[in-house]
């Protein structure tokens, strides 16, 4: 018994001391687990970019590479009193994804003269380009001058046309002598097929006497007519759309004759792959036919009056053109139209050089190629100015016709103005370009001022997010086009990186230096590839304008765009002499590569600029087909 009270005891006096400090009741206490800790990522150093750029690339880029694709220059512009504003502009060359070469002239700044008669203007243009020219404006005249040291002078310009030229001083041509009459008359295709029965097509006699030696073009008019023209008319593109963005064209595609000039036309320009396809050109005549306009408006059905009129030869082709010539800019002889008086003529009728005033003017181009393509003529057919009449033809499928995919009412010429001459520009085949014969009107018609419109230059500015990355340049694309010498339009048009990202150095707009790439676009995951120039995309292009100082240069690395990764805590700004071709501005409205898509693959002439800055600086105009991103594709 005492022993068990002497336990007690102890045990008591156990738990007493417990309960000072310890609730008897409280659950026990887990043990706490370190959380772990992750392990900072290593700093990634230069030698593991250089290592990176080793591997992406194969190669070892010039350490003394500047990673530039530009020269900056200035012009300085002397106008007159009439010019109200300038424009500097290049001439580039660039080849397609179909191996094609093709040319544009392209708007680098403008200002607006207020007056002034003196102004010099900066620019940045690609270091191969073509030449650096001026634009003198007036309304909607222009003349073009290329810059020779750099300066401009509209005094040493061409001079502008008039309506009141002496002919024998300003052209430097003597009429021909003699009468000359229509000789007979040969039946249409269009009368052969059944499209309009009985059509007989007119001609005269003594054609090789109505050639006139013609005054020809100066190189620098040659090489600005090559440059502007194919600019605007650019080879193998289908330039529709711009022929009827000039609403000069079917109805109102005739000129007036001016009553006190003869009719001078002069060809200047052909294409056809000379015997490729059977000189389809050269084996053409032109045609024109001619009305008053008050008989149009009476007839009940204009369409059918149209195609009635008595159609006249104005030359053959051949009789100017040589048979392998192709592509040559020439001007040697001109030709006058002859007015055979009103209806239907018979032969002998005698031709005036001066039509009255007041007369429409219709021209016509008769293909009339034997060669031969499936068993079937390639080309054989009248091609009219005025779409209405060729309706049945762009339809005609055995010669070849249809697939230029003119359709109803498509015409086959439009006019164009390049300092103060005025041109009709032909598509005699298929593809739509417009260019396939021009001819020169030198007086004699009152012919709209359909002036050549250049786009503006476009700059792009493509990045590699990561420092040691894949080289795709596609993870931020940046376009700016300078609009003149105080603004600029950037545009966001793509983002193929996952983190998440700011634009700097814009600030404008809504591309503001605390907007995130993605979130511009109403995206919220900036896993989200986002690219605004395939088809189908629904993301357009962030676009903002921006005010600059007359002496901002968009490649000044103070002043470019450049990225903040908020993901990694790092800026990726232009790359500088020696670095990796992180951040690069390129002229053009440059096609940047696929997603993974490394640049030296769809460039394949990069890694040689890469190595050596003087060779391949034009490897931004060859793109490899597939491997680019380009407007309208998937």
């Amino acid at each position: 018994m005492k022993r068990m009270t002497t336990f007690a005891a102890i045990g008591l006096l156990v738990l007493a001391s417990c309960s000072k400090s310890t609730d008897l009741y409280q659950p026990p206490v887990e043990p706490e687990i370190p959380t772990p800790v992750t392990p900072a990522e290593p700093e990634i150093t230069q030698e593991d970019i250089n290592a990176n750029v080793q591997k992406v690339f194969g190669v070892t880029f010039d350490p003394n590479h500047d990673w530039n694709s530009t020269v900056s220059g200035e012009v300085k512009i002397i106008a007159n009193s009439t010019i109200k504003k300038v424009q500097v502009l290049v001439y580039v060359s660039k080849i397609d994804e179909d191996g094609e070469t093709v040319t544009s002239m392209n708007i680098m700044n403008e200002a607006e003269l207020n007056g002034a008669t003196t102004i010099t203007l900066n620019y940045e243009a690609p270091k191969d380009n073509l030449g650096i020219f001026v634009a003198f404006i007036d309304g909607n005249k222009k003349i073009f001058k290329k810059v020779e040291g750099n300066t401009a002078n509209i005094a040493d310009a061409p001079k502008t046309r008039g309506e009141d030229w002496d002919l024998t001083k300003e052209l430097n041509l003597t009429l021909p002598s003699g009468e000359y009459k229509i000789a007979g008359s040969v039946e249409s295709y269009a009368s052969q097929r059944g499209w309009n029965k009985g059509e007989q097509l007119y001609y005269m006699d003594n054609y090789g006497d109505q050639a006139m030696e013609a005054k020809g073009y100066s190189d620098e008019f040659t090489a600005t007519f090559r440059a502007m023209v194919f600019t605007y008319f650019v080879n193998k593109a289908n330039n529709l759309p711009l022929v009827k963005a000039s609403d000069y064209y079917n109805d109102k595609a005739y000129p007036f004759t001016t009553g006190h000039q003869p009719i001078i036309i002069s060809p200047v320009y052909k294409s056809d792959k000379a015997t490729t396809y059977g000189n389809e050109v050269w084996n053409s005549d032109l045609y024109y036919y001619y009305f008053k306009e008050e008989d149009l408006a009476k007839a009940s059905d204009q369409v059918a009056f149209l195609k009635s009129l008595p159609k006249y030869k104005a030359l053959a082709f051949k009789d100017y053109f040589g048979e392998t010539e192709d592509d040559v800019i020439r001007k040697s002889s001109s030709y006058a139209l002859l007015y055979y008086g009103d209806g239907t003529p018979e032969v002998g009728t005698k031709g005036d050089y001066i039509f009255p005033k007041g007369y429409k003017i219709g021209f016509m181009v008769r293909a009339k190629t034997d060669f031969k393509e499936n068993g079937k003529p390639r080309k054989q057919g009248e091609l009219y100015g005025d779409g209405r009449l060729n309706n049945d033809i762009n339809s005609y499928s055995e010669c070849n016709f249809k697939s230029s995919k003119l359709g109803t009412d498509g015409p086959r010429l439009a006019y164009l103005a390049l300092n103060g001459r005025k041109y009709m520009c032909w598509e005699s085949g298929t593809d739509r370009d417009f260019n396939d014969v021009i001819i020169e009107i030198e007086c004699g018609l009152e012919v709209p001022e359909i002036p050549i419109e250049p786009e503006y230059e476009t700059y792009t500015y493509c990045f590699e997010d990561t420092k040691v990355g894949d080289y795709d340049l596609n993870d931020v694309v940046i376009k700016a086009k300078r609009k003149n010498t105080t603004t600029v339009e950037y545009s966001i048009v793509a983002c193929g990186a996952y983190d998440e990202l700011y634009v700097k150095n814009i600030n404008a707009g809504k591309i503001k230096d605390d907007a995130e790439v993605h979130s511009l676009f109403g995206v919220s995951d900036t896993k989200t590839f986002i690219n605004t120039e395939n088809r189908g995309t629904s993301y357009p292009a962030v676009t903002v304008t921006k005010t600059v100082g007359a002496e901002f240069k968009l490649a000044d690395p103070s002043t470019a765009p450049y990225i903040y990764d908020d993901t990694k805590g790092q800026e990726v700004k232009m790359s500088k002499i020696g670095e990796d071709p992180h951040g690069i501005m390129i002229p053009g409205d440059f096609k940047y590569p696929l997603e993974k898509v490394c640049i030296k693959n769809a460039y394949t002439e990069f890694n040689n600029w890469g190595q050596n800055s003087v060779t391949s600086t034009d490897w931004y105009t060859k793109p490899v087909s597939g491997k680019v991103y380009k407007l309208g594709e998937e």
